[in-house]
């Protein structure tokens, strides 16, 4: 049969479709026989469930089916070589469409294209180029907007949508007004289970936001984000978390901009480490080489911008750590799927949250209704949790060479909200938490330090203490801009020194 259909020959792979892949690609086949022109379908299924592998699959199905043709669309050119390099394994003869092409004088020598999306639309913008009797339109990473231009030239086909997340990347245009309906695939804690994707540890780090601002596309703004975790303390952070959780590991690093991802670069360079940078503006020789010294070092760590979310596989990943804060789920997705995949030797994985992702979108293999948020997006983004909601909630931990040096102190924590609910029943003025917290922080000080000189120094080790403290007393006097804070943390060092003062 294979070898009678023209544009198809013999599989170069010897593949066999997983069961989860064939009964999706029977779905879809089945709206196809039902809708078949004229019609979008969009269907979902996470990084790592082998989205590639199927529409291959299904392009040469349906040219021996229906032999009509099959364009697939990408928004990136190292999805289209991908994508063209494993249908041609797939058997199916295919031409990439890139800048290179400016005319089809060969199309009928081809029953399947691939096509960069901003290039396409230019040629059919100006007439150069016309692709006849295309049946089937597929269109990968299909959350992306820019595809939507591109619909008016295909108004007869069948178009399939393919993505992990079937969430518009913008709020204002949702994928139901372009699809019909949604196919959902595979969850990922069932790939997990049937041991196509790796088992997920995920070490999540509290981070203040409070100061992050949102852009026009509805997540945080590069410069505010640059701000934030370029600045030392943020750094010294991440060098820690690296140190905990993934020393030794092969580590890929995400960031919100170039000038952290550079400083993320010094610092670990300075500490020794193996590390490399990769941005946009990376020529491509230096790209290949850097990922290439990334795939044969062991503990090689690349920290990057972006750049690897998509279209880069590299299954020997150990660790991936989101040193950046975001309000998109996709790219939450995205990110954490590059250390997904699984190996002989590699059955789980590790992720070190630094911008509180995970508690704003849940763990990352737990299940979600795609469906529901197919056909409320809005509902979906409106009951996100903010960030001044989530840092309400968190736990300030001592780090332990920080208990080390209170050792003599039994119980360092204090609790703020129930010491205010005390203080409310007392019926005493809400500054009385303030002094019950600064009495045990006195006492910490003065039982652990020889004189009051150790005393004051000591009281210095206390400033993360103290300023989660503040935080937690602003969010039950509902008092919480940044200055009044800042005011605050100020008053209670001061006054800290001079009761420690007293003390000796």
């Amino acid at each position: 049969m294979a070898s009678e259909t023209f544009g198809i020959e013999r599989k170069k792979v010897d593949k066999e479709l997983y069961d989860y892949q064939q009964k999706d690609i029977d779905k879809i086949f089945g709206v196809i026989e039902e809708h078949p022109e004229n019609y979008n379908l969009l269907y979902q299924l996470p990084t790592g469930g082998g989205k590639t592998v199927i529409f291959s699959q299904m392009t040469r199905e349906y040219i021996q089916r229906t032999n009509k043709k099959v364009l697939i669309l990408t928004h990136r050119i190292e999805l289209c070589k991908q994508t063209s390099k494993m249908l041609s394994g797939f058997g199916v003869r295919n031409k990439i469409i890139n800048s290179k092409v400016k005319e089809l004088p060969d199309q009928d020598d081809y029953m399947c294209f691939v096509a960069m999306v901003e290039t396409l639309n230019n040629r059919l913008n100006d007439e150069k180029l016309e692709i006849e009797d295309i049946g089937l339109v597929i269109i990968d990473e299909a959350h992306y907007n820019s595809f939507r231009k591109l619909f008016k030239f295909f108004e007869k086909c069948f178009i399939l949508g393919v993505t992990a997340t079937p969430l518009s990347s913008n709020i204002k245009l949702p994928m139901k007004d372009n699809y019909r309906e949604l196919i959902v695939g595979d969850s990922i804690s069932s790939l997990i289970e049937k041991g196509f994707l790796a088992k997920v540890n995920i070490f999540s780090y509290n981070v203040g936001l409070t100061n992050l601002k949102v852009g026009m596309n509805g997540d945080y703004t590069v410069k505010s984000s640059e701000e934030l975790y370029s600045n030392y303390s943020m750094q010294e952070k991440l060098l820690t978390a690296y140190y905990e959780r993934s020393k030794g590991k092969k580590t890929l690093i995400f960031n919100n901009g170039i000038n952290t991802s550079v400083e993320v670069y010094y610092t670990f360079k300075n500490a020794g480490l193996p590390i490399r940078h990769l941005d946009n503006t990376t020529s491509k020789q230096d790209r290949k080489d850097i990922l290439k010294w990334f795939k044969h070092t062991p503990d090689a760590i690349v920290t990057s911008v972006s750049i690897l979310t998509t279209g880069f596989d590299e299954p020997t990943v150990e660790t991936i750590i989101l040193n950046r804060a975001t309000k998109s789920l996709t790219l939450y997705f995205q990110m954490i799927g590059r250390g997904s995949r699984v190996l002989k030797n590699k059955d789980e994985f590790n992720v070190i949250d630094l911008g509180n992702n995970m508690a704003r979108f849940g763990h990352w293999s737990t299940p979600v209704d795609w469906k529901q948020i197919f056909r409320s997006p809005d509902f979906y983004f409106e009951n996100l949790l903010s960030d001044e909601d989530i840092e309400r909630d968190f736990q300030y931990q001592m780090p332990p060479e920080i208990r080390e040096q209170f050792s003599k102190t039994e119980d360092v924590t204090f609790n703020i909200e129930e010491a205010y609910d005390k203080v409310i029943q007392k019926g005493l003025k809400s500054k009385a938490v303030l002094e019950w917290s600064m009495e045990q922080h006195v006492k910490m000080c003065v039982e652990n330090s020889e004189d009051v000189f150790d005393a004051r120094i000591l009281a210095k080790e206390l400033k993360d203490d103290i300023s989660s403290r503040i935080k937690q007393y602003s969010y039950c006097i509902s008092k919480s801009t940044k200055n009044y804070r800042d005011w605050l943390e100020e008053d209670y060092s001061r006054k800290l020194r001079m009761e420690i003062n007293k003390e000796f």
